[in-house]
């Protein structure tokens, strides 16, 4: 397929471009109702108060109006740390997770201005084994008054949203028998009700565990799998949690019960299982790489049955895929080796789409457009539709190296890449 061309990354004109250059996201009155648990509290539907968004599945119900030709416009640029932390949205805030020196930072940040409202700082002295980057790759979760942090040590730390104090820190990764894995910890937390669920991956009976969101306190732990990088969902009832393993699929209820597993893991040593879970109704569906691929689980009365399994059809190597109207979307293959950005259906992992030359990145929806950020730092929106793929707006935002997750919210679209986080919107 042919793309628009690229305007030129003039960080001066992006600035100041015209009013009528503005990026608009426009929310349908409906969503006024919207009202989606983090913490039994009802959250503002333009916000992207953790990782994978207000429904933790990559979706917002807001829609991207097209930008001109010269992109969308930038409202301001910060330095960022080390770390593959994104960004979360709430309440006006833009929240930070990375690593400056031998400390650990959280910072919220003003979505409009970007300017620090505060800042969190831990030592840390971990060190990334295979020398990528030695920052978190948690990504923080936050209720209407605090701010959950999961660093590359496996140290969990609550903050108070409108002032960065340290409510509690908890070393869970010491204190429940850490296994650094290849990359350090990098569950992104879930808070429901007054819990917050991790894929630990620790020994001793504590793959997986719940902690008190108001003390820190351990509440339960059970498995001894280790941690495959993904993180834990919600049930399509909120009444229990998925988690993806390294070992595969684990179901619990909000107690720490186990009620099914299913194994889905690599025979290869070297491997992670790192996109997230989705659940619709009582399906699941589960995807990773190395020659492994994509199973989607449906939940029965006699327990877990395959509805298909295979190789071919979407198998992720980071980017956890979005389910759009009965389809999924994702990029199927090794980063490394140039993954193809596919459409699939989700009942019969048939193939309808496959687009190469896109190189890896995250992918989100709003309304009806995947919105893509690419390794390379480009941005682009499309239609998520099966028919085809179909660049509506494409522009260069960031460097090369962009891996980390992107927010969509309050009229903004806040990403990084390793040196900088921007802001784009109003």
């Amino acid at each position: 397929m042919e793309y628009p061309p690229l305007p030129s990354f003039d960080p001066t004109l992006r600035m100041n471009l015209p009013s009528t250059s503005r990026w608009r996201l426009k929310r349908p009155a409906w969503m006024a109702l919207l009202a989606l648990g983090l913490a039994g509290e009802p959250v503002r539907a333009t916000d992207w108060p953790q990782f994978l968004g207000p429904a933790r599945n990559g979706s917002t119900p807001d829609r991207i109006e097209p930008w001109p030709s010269t992109g969308p416009r930038r409202l301001w640029k910060q330095s960022i740390g080390a770390g593959f932390s994104g960004p979360v949205i709430r309440a006006g805030r833009v929240i930070m997770f990375d690593r400056e020196g031998d400390e650990e930072r959280a910072r919220s940040l003003d979505l409009a201005t970007g300017d620090t409202r505060w800042t969190h700082r831990a030592p840390t002295r971990y060190v990334d084994g295979f020398g990528f980057d030695n920052g978190p790759r948690s990504t923080p979760a936050t209720t209407t008054n605090r701010v959950v942090t999961f660093g590359a040590e496996g140290r969990l730390t609550c903050l108070d949203l409108f002032d960065g104090r340290a409510v509690w820190t908890v070393e869970a990764g010491k204190s429940l028998g850490a296994d650094p894995g290849f990359f350090g910890p990098a569950c992104s937390p879930f808070i429901l009700g007054e819990r917050i669920f991790l894929n630990l991956g620790n020994r001793e009976g504590s793959g997986v565990a719940a902690f008190d969101l108001a003390t820190g306190k351990l509440l339960w732990k059970a498995t001894d799998h280790e941690a495959g990088y993904a993180s834990p969902i919600p049930t399509s009832d909120n009444a229990g949690i998925v988690f993806f393993t390294r070992e595969g699929l684990v179901l619990t209820d909000l107690s720490g019960n186990v009620g099914a597993t299913h194994r889905w893991r690599s025979r290869q040593h070297a491997s992670v299982n790192a996109a997230s879970p989705l659940m619709v109704g009582q399906e699941i569906f589960l995807t990773t790489c190395y020659d492994t691929g994509g199973i989607l689980l449906r939940r029965g009365t006699l327990g877990l049955e395959t509805v298909w399994s295979n190789d071919d059809s979407l198998s992720a190597h980071y980017a956890t895929p979005i389910q759009h109207a009965g389809f999924l979307y994702g990029f199927h293959g090794r980063q490394e080796r140039g993954p193809e950005l596919r459409c699939v259906e989700w009942k019969t992992g048939k193939v309808r789409w496959s687009e190469q030359g896109l190189g890896a990145g995250t992918l989100g929806l709003a309304g009806n457009q995947l919105v893509l950020l690419l390794e390379s730092g480009e941005l682009a929106v499309a239609p998520a539709v099966p028919d085809s793929f179909k660049v509506r707006d494409r522009a260069q935002v960031l460097g090369r190296g962009t891996r980390a997750p992107f927010a969509i919210g309050e009229g903004c679209i806040v990403a990084r890449d390793p040196r900088m986080l921007i802001c784009l919107g109003l």
